[in-house]
């Protein structure tokens, strides 16, 4: 067991922690099997375990609020006692494993309260934080109402492409998703005499445009549970050629989930009306994804963009439809 330190501190440096209560508590209970069995095996002896450590390991193993390993602990113990018993053919086996059976359905119980709290830790934090985030994105569509919808709208483009992708647990996705929600909030630095303008912007016009994701990316990086993804609002405008900003990364050295943000984002803007142009109809903006692939956008997206596209036709009807009031021209393609 002290042989399994050195790969305990290996699995805390790779940032995976969890896997070692698995390796000590698979091991320990291998090794105990092989200790009963060799001891009581083949010799006229009736069976005794005073093993205190393993109550004790199935009375905490709620503690670490884990299904996963509360089951493995349980069932493995269960599981042990079955195997010694048939081997060893003593009846007396059958105590050790009733007390095991009882605690792990107190464990249970136990494990069932935490998870709940939990829930509705999580739930109530969820709630606060999306209160949060849209209070501040009605801010900043005061600045630019062309723009209005424009982040909920990404954000829940977004979570359909990065979704089907099948890359990521719910977890990461609704981080990711407040993170859409707040791609644009570095907009709010920018003067809303260049925000609204009609016509086409100046060199140096657009060079304060594109300081909006740095500005955005320092605003949120100290916040808890979007600074996790703060690349997708640093990296929304950064291209798959290098020609990007604001840091002009290229291809794989922009994070994934920019790259689905940055499709998301272009997508939505094409369809609907701005200060300068009126939208595009979807089946042009969609051609213009399509072709952009390889260049503006990530090629290895293009197949999970065509599959979902239907979805993202449904939501935009639907939600110009119950929105009227919002970018008429859009709501008719």
């Amino acid at each position: 067991m002290f042989g399994l330190l050195p790969l305990s501190i290996y699995l805390i440096k790779v940032n995976k922690t969890w896997l070692v209560k698995y390796v000590y508590f698979i091991t320990y209970t291998s090794l105990n099997i092989i200790n009963d069995i060799w001891i009581y095996y083949g010799y006229d002896a009736t069976y005794s375990n005073g093993n205190v450590v393993e109550l004790v390991i199935v009375m905490f193993s709620p503690i670490f609020v884990n299904k996963r390993f509360f089951t493995l602990v349980s069932v493995g113990t269960i599981l042990k006692y079955l195997l010694i018993g048939l081997i060893l053919q003593d009846p007396v086996v059958s105590f050790p494993l009733l007390i095991i059976v009882i605690l792990a359905m107190i464990g249970y119980i136990f494990l069932h309260r935490f998870l709940n709290y939990i829930d509705a830790v999580k739930y109530s934090y969820d709630k606060q934080l999306e209160g949060i985030v849209k209070g501040i994105i009605a801010t900043l569509e005061l600045k630019d109402p062309y723009t209005r919808g424009h982040s909920e709208r990404v954000a829940h483009y977004a979570m359909i492409l990065a979704r089907e992708t099948g890359k990521f647990k719910e977890e990461k996705l609704k981080s990711f998703y407040y993170s859409c929600l707040l791609h644009d909030i570095g907009k709010i630095h920018i003067p809303d005499s260049i925000l609204t303008k009609p016509g086409r912007l100046t060199k140096e016009e657009f060079n304060v445009i594109k300081t909006h994701p740095d500005v955005g990316a320092k605003a949120v990086q100290q916040v808890e549970g979007i600074a996790d993804n703060i690349n997708v609002i640093r990296h929304h405008h950064e291209r798959w050629d290098g020609n990007g900003y604001p840091d002009r990364l290229k291809a794989e050295g922009i994070d994934f989930l920019a790259r689905v943000t940055a499709i998301s984002d272009a997508f939505d803007a094409m369809t609907s009306s701005r200060s300068y142009r009126s939208a595009l109809p979807l089946e042009e903006a969609y051609k213009r994804i399509i072709k952009g692939m390889g260049t503006q956008f990530d090629p290895n997206l293009e197949a999970t963009f065509k599959k979902i596209y239907p979805l993202w036709v449904d939501f935009h009807r639907n939600y110009y439809a119950q929105n009227s009031s919002i970018d008429k021209d859009a709501a008719i393609y």
